[in-house]
C-alpha cells in the first residue's frame, strides 16, 4: 500500500528507465566489445601484448575501483547531476579512445571511461530505486537487470559488426551519439532535487583506502589469470587489498563524515544481492570468455559469426531477467536464485560434457537465462530495503561486486583453460566449463540458504 505521505509516481518514469537502461547498457557493452576488436587494434597500433591486457582490464579496474565513491559523491550532490557529468565524461572518453593512435592515449581514454562508468552507473541505479516502488520497482530492476544482463553478450555481437563494418574505432564512436542524445533527454526529464541541506564533507581518505584497495584486489585477479595464482605478486596484491579494507572499515568508524556506513555490509539482503551479483557477472564473464575464444581460436571462426553466434545468448539473458522482474514480488528472491543457479549450473555442463559448436551455444544461452534471473534478484534483494538516503551507496556497492565479478570470472577460467588458450587442445575449454558448472552448483546452496523468502508487504 503506498503511503499517504509519499509522493506521487513521477508520470514520465518508464521514459526516464528507459534512458537510463541504455546509457546502463553502454557501460556493460564496453565490458565486452572491445573483444572481438582487439587483433585488428593490435594490428594497427602495433601494441605489446601487456598493453592489449591492458585495453580491457583499465576500463574494468577503474570501472569496479570507483565505484562506492561514485556512489558516495551520489548521495551528497544528488543523482542527476553526477548521472549528467558521468555520462558526459563517458561520452568524451570515448570520442578520445576511438581516435587513439598510441598504446598509451588508447589506454588513458579506457580509464576516463571507467572513471564516467563509475560516476554514472550507481547514480543510475539509486534513480531508479528513488522513482520506483513496490511491484513496479520489481519491474523496473527487471527492465534494468535485463539490458545490463544482456548488454555482455550483445557487446559480442556489436563489436563483431562494427569491427567487420566501419573498423574498430567505432566500437567506441558509436557511445558518441547515443551517449548526447541521453544526455539531452536525462536533462529534460529528470526531476531537479534540492542539494543536501547539510553538504557533509567527501570522505577523501577513505574514497582513496577503498579504491585502492579495489584497484588493488581487481588488478591482483587479472596478474592471477595470466601469471598464476600462487605467484608472489598475486599474493602480495591479496595481502595490500585485504589491508587496505581493514583500515578503511577501521577509519570508516571514526571518520565525522565517512563515505559509506559499514553496517550495510552486515545487513542480509545487501550481504546476499552482492553475493548474487559476483556470482551471476563472473559466471556469465566466465562463460562468454570460453565461448569467445572457443569460437575464435578452436574453431576459426571470423569476428561476424562469432558476435552473430552470442545472439541467443543475449536473448536468453534478457528472457530471464524480464520474467524474474514480473514474478519476483509474489515469489520472493529465493526460488527464483535457486531456479536462476539450477539453469546456469545445468547450461554449462552441457559443454563441459560435449564440446561441439551447437553444444556451446545451447548451453551458454540455458546459462545465461539464469545468469539473467540472477541480476534481477541481486538488485532487488540488496536495494530493495535500503532508505532513500542510502540508495546512492548501496547501488554502489552492488555495481562494485558487479566489477569484482567480471574481474573474478575471466581471470578464473583463463587460468583453468589456459591449455586451450595457446594451443589445440579443447581440454581446457572443457575444464573451464566444469569450473563454472561446479560454481553455480555451489552458489546454489548458498543462495538458498542465505536469500530472504518472500516479503508480507507492510
Amino acid at each position: 500500500m503506498t503511503r499517504p505521505q509519499e509522493p506521487a509516481p513521477h508520470p514520465a518514469r518508464w521514459r526516464i528507465l528507459g534512458f537510463l537502461g541504455v546509457a546502463q547498457l553502454m557501460l556493460i557493452l564496453d565490458v565486452t566489445v572491445v573483444a572481438i576488436a582487439l587483433p585488428h587494434i593490435e594490428t594497427d597500433l602495433e601494441l605489446s601484448r601487456q598493453a592489449l591486457t591492458w585495453t580491457v582490464s583499465a576500463y574494468t579496474l577503474t570501472f569496479g575501483g570507483l565505484m562506492l565513491l561514485g556512489g558516495r559523491i551520489t548521495d551528497l550532490v544528488g543523482a542527476k547531476r553526477v548521472v549528467l557529468a558521468g555520462l558526459l565524461l563517458f561520452t568524451a572518453a570515448s570520442l578520445a579512445t576511438g581516435l587513439a593512435g598510441s598504446a598509451a592515449m588508447l589506454v588513458g581514454g579506457r580509464i576516463a571511461q571507467g572513471v564516467g562508468a563509475a560516476l554514472l552507473s550507481p547514480a543510475a541505479l539509486s534513480l531508479v530505486v528513488a522513482l520506483f516502488d513496490g511491484d513496479e520497482r520489481n519491474k523496473a530492476l527487471g527492465v534494468w537487470s535485463a539490458l545490463g544482463g544482456g548488454g555482455a553478450a550483445l557487446g559480442v555481437l556489436l563489436g563483431g559488426l562494427l569491427t567487420a563494418g566501419p573498423g574498430w574505432p567505432w566500437v567506441f564512436h558509436v557511445n558518441v551519439p547515443i551517449g548526447l542524445v541521453i544526455a539531452v533527454a536525462l536533462a529534460v526529464l529528470l526531476p531537479a532535487r534540492p542539494a543536501p541541506a547539510g553538504r557533509p564533507r567527501l570522505d577523501v581518505l577513505g574514497a582513496v583506502l577503498v579504491t585502492s584497495s579495489s584497484a588493488s584486489l581487481i588488478y591482483a585477479l587479472i596478474a592471477a589469470g595470466e601469471r598464476g595464482w600462487l605467484t608472489v605478486l598475486t599474493g602480495a596484491l591479496v595481502l595490500a587489498a585485504a589491508a587496505g579494507y581493514v583500515v578503511f572499515v577501521l577509519w570508516q568508524r571514526r571518520a565525522r563524515s565517512p563515505l559509506m556506513d559499514v553496517r550495510l555490509l552486515v545487513r542480509r539482503p545487501v550481504a546476499t544481492g552482492a553475493f548474487l551479483i559476483l556470482m551471476a557477472t563472473a559466471l556469465m564473464i566466465a562463460v562468454f570468455f570460453l565461448g569467445t575464444f572457443y569460437f575464435q581460436h578452436a574453431q576459426g571462426y571470423g569476428a561476424l559469426r562469432t558476435g552473430l553466434l552470442f545472439l541467443p545468448v543475449a536473448l536468453a539473458t534478457m528472457l530471464g531477467a524480464n520474467l524474474t522482474g514480473r514474478v519476483i514480488g509474489r515469489w520472493g528472491g529465493r526460488a527464483p536464485a535457486v531456479a536462476g543457479l539450477a539453469l546456469a549450473a545445468i547450461g554449462m555442463a552441457v559443454p563441459a560434457v560435449t564440446m561441439r559448436p551447437v553444444s556451446v551455444v545451447v548451453g551458454v544461452a540455458v546459462a545465461a537465462a539464469g545468469t539473467g534471473a540472477m541480476f534481477v534478484i541481486a538488485s532487488a534483494t540488496a536495494l530493495g530495503q535500503v532508505a532513500p538516503h542510502e540508495a546512492g551507496i548501496a547501488s554502489g556497492i552492488v555495481s562494485t561486486f558487479h566489477e569484482f565479478g567480471a574481474s573474478l570470472g575471466a581471470a578464473v577460467v583463463s587460468s583453468v583453460a589456459a591449455a586451450s588458450l595457446v594451443g589445440t587442445t579443447l581440454d581446457g575449454f572443457g575444464k573451464g566449463f566444469t569450473v563454472a558448472a561446479i560454481a553455480a552448483a555451489a552458489g546454489l546452496v548458498a543462495a538458498a540458504l542465505l536469500t530472504p523468502g518472500r516479503r508480507v508487504p507492510s
